[in-house]
């Protein structure tokens, strides 16, 4: 095989001028070779001893320097031209019985003059020149060169096979496979450069191996992006330009994230590291919309080996774990100290506020994003989640024995952390993928939990006043309406709940709607338990009545979500105003359709508050809604309310007895 001599570094400077508005091409042999030593034996071919064929004279430099002259004669001559004159005359040459050995050596100069200038417009790949002239010409050389390569690989190839005799020595020059290796050569030493750089590297980057790291991956970036957008028109498609560099760039790129996830991490840099293995890398270089698709990332893999790169990510996780862990107890260690100092909340745009529940969604998001950049196995996320998890059980707990305590603050407190509450509640819901089913289930109970304890501060205080007002009603003076049982309640709820106005609007309406719960709830357990035979009209009558009374009462006060309330009240006032067996049957099954929770206990109250029914009558009417009402009970059915009204069981004993007499 015919290679290159190495070339003294005689400070020699061959120039070829073109004609004006041509190109002028200078190159400096010393500064070509200045760093060969350098240069490791892969590509040898481009840049070490020639091995002579028999009969042929080693040259110096000079002599390649001459023969450059040949392979210039032509002032506009592109090098695939020279590469396929040159190639013409080799065929000429050794078709000859005795080819002259003087035009066979000036043939073996003027080839390696050719692959000088390759070598030469190959190296100039990433320095092109701002002008844009000039970078036309230096993507033309470039274009050129490559196509020389594949002519220069062609004639290998039809030399194989003959007899060695009639082949001349350089054969095969393999000149495709010296290009690659110069790539290679190129590749780890713009990258070794790039390492080198000054320390202080790009801003905001806190620790050196940060900073060679950034610089390292915006090389392998910007490097590859030219590749796409200028150098691979120049190149063959059978060469695969493209795919080639970015195997060295990906090959080089890895071998150093190597030495540095052997040197001992500190965990930031860790993270860092994994940042841009498992992100940076693949997604925003190899995944730019200038590459995507154009580079085979399959047979890439990953930069670092599976192993490395477990424990890596180990390393980072338990720290990560402890971190979290760590600022989730602190946060509501100090949030609790707080309440216990007899300290009130902030008030923020007029209503008590606790930043807790910002604050550790804001860590627990901020790990969660990170998380999912830097870790490969998505599933590993609960490792962070269960301290969620667990902080939520531990929250409600302090809440709860906060609140059993003679604590001033105790209704101000309550009021921050049902905002907190909401804010929760809200961020689990949302999280489609971070959380396991099981686990936004288990949140959202320990919330649910969370909110009736701060709910009742409110509620329990009421409790005694609806006994109060309850206790006349189903009386003779309710029913005749000159007991305002109703209108009482109201107003003495009015007055208590001027102690929300410092509480959130969603939370306050929240409250209302479990208030208007409760008032339904304490108002149709009098009715279902009581034991007085009243005239039906006039129960359904004020019925009604307290319905609309209530609904307006809470509507007023914005609270909308509970109105189905007062309708469901208004259904039980219309099964007291029917006589007709057939319809009481029609509109008690209704119900049950509506509200699935309706027991036969609560149909056997309802039906012993009414007259005029046959014991079979009422037997049909129960077997009825068991046949029917939850059979075809209805996909839009309001939210549960018989199973919170408790008939007294001995009292529905009673009225069963009575009913079948």
């Amino acid at each position: 095989m015919i290679l290159f001599r190495t070339l003294k570094t005689d400070k020699l400077d061959h120039r070829h001028t073109r004609t004006p508005g041509s190109v002028k091409l200078v190159w400096d042999y010393p500064m070509i070779w200045e760093n060969r030593s350098s240069i490791n034996g892969s590509i040898s071919d481009w840049t070490g001893p020639c091995q002579h064929g028999p009969g042929l004279s080693q040259h110096g430099p000079e002599d390649v320097l001459d023969s450059g002259e040949a392979v210039q004669q032509e002032n506009e001559e592109q090098l695939e031209e020279v590469s396929r004159r040159l190639i013409t005359k080799e065929e000429q040459l050794f078709s000859q019985d005795s080819p002259n050995e003087e035009e066979e050596d000036q043939l073996q100069k003027d080839f390696e003059a050719l692959r000088l200038q390759i070598r030469m417009a190959v190296q100039n790949t990433f320095t092109f020149s701002s002008s844009s002239s000039t970078t036309s010409a230096q993507l033309e050389m470039l274009r050129s060169a490559a196509a020389s390569i594949q002519q220069l690989e062609e004639q290998d190839l039809r030399w194989t096979g003959c007899v060695e005799g009639r082949v001349p020595g350089w054969r095969p020059q393999k000149c495709l496979s010296a290009h690659n290796s110069l790539l290679q050569n190129m590749v780890e030493s713009r990258l070794m450069k790039t390492a080198e750089e000054d320390h202080s590297g790009p801003d905001g980057l806190s620790s050196d191996l940060k900073r060679e790291v950034c610089r390292l991956g915006i090389c392998v970036k910007e490097d590859l992006l030219t590749v796409v957008r200028m150098v691979k028109d120049c190149y063959p498609p059978q060469i695969d330009i493209l795919n080639l560099y970015a195997g060295l760039y990906h090959q080089s790129f890895s071998t150093r994230l190597t030495e540095l996830a052997g040197s001992g991490l500190e965990t930031d840099d860790c993270c860092y590291l994994l940042l841009w293995i498992n992100h940076y890398y693949p997604h925003e270089i190899l995944n730019h919309e200038d590459l995507k698709g154009k580079i085979n990332t399959a047979c890439l893999g990953s930069l670092l080996l599976e192993d490395h790169l477990d424990q890596l990510e180990d390393q980072y996780l338990t720290h990560k774990e402890d971190t979290v862990k760590l600022w989730l107890n602190t946060a509501l260690q100090k949030e609790e100290e707080s309440w216990l100092s007899g300290k009130k909340p902030e008030l923020i745009d007029q209503y008590c506020f606790s930043p807790l529940a910002i604050e550790v969604i804001q860590v627990i998001d901020s790990s969660l994003t990170e998380f999912s950049y830097v870790i490969r196995d998505q599933s590993k996320v609960q490792r962070i989640t269960v301290h969620l998890e667990s902080f939520l059980s531990s929250y409600k707990t302090c809440v709860e024995e906060f609140v059993k305590g003679d604590h001033s603050n105790v209704c101000s407190v309550v009021k921050a952390h049902l905002v907190c509450e909401e804010q929760f509640r809200d961020y689990i819901t949302g999280q489609m993928g971070s959380l396991s089913e099981q686990q936004r289930c288990r949140c959202l109970e320990t919330l649910s939990a969370l909110w009736d304890c701060g709910c009742q501060c409110f509620i329990s205080p009421i409790y005694i006043e609806l006994k109060v007002c309850f206790h006349d009603l189903w009386t003779s003076n309710w029913l005749k309406g000159s007991l305002p049982v109703i209108d009482s309640l109201l107003d003495f709820l009015n007055q208590k709940l001027t102690d929300l106005s410092d509480l959130k609007p969603a939370c306050r309406q929240s409250i209302l709607g479990n208030l208007h719960e409760v008032v339904v709830i304490k108002y149709v357990k009098k009715m279902m338990n009581t034991r007085k035979k009243i005239d039906q009209q006039m129960a359904a009558h004020r019925i009604t009545e307290d319905a609309q009374k209530i609904n307006s009462f809470f509507k007023d006060k914005d609270c909308t979500q509970s109105l189905w309330l007062g309708q469901m009240l208004c259904s039980l006032a219309e099964i007291l105003r029917l006589q007709d067996p057939g319809s009481v049957q029609l509109e008690i099954v209704s119900v049950a359709r509506t509200f699935p929770d309706l027991s036969d206990d609560h149909v056997t109250a309802l039906l012993s508050l009414k007259s005029g029914l046959t014991a079979a009558n009422i037997r049909s009417i129960r077997q009825s809604v068991k046949e029917n009402g939850t059979l075809h009970a209805s996909t839009t059915h309001s939210p549960p309310f018989f199973s919170k009204v408790k008939v007294q069981r001995i009292n529905n004993m009673i009225k069963q007895m009575w009913l079948k007499t």
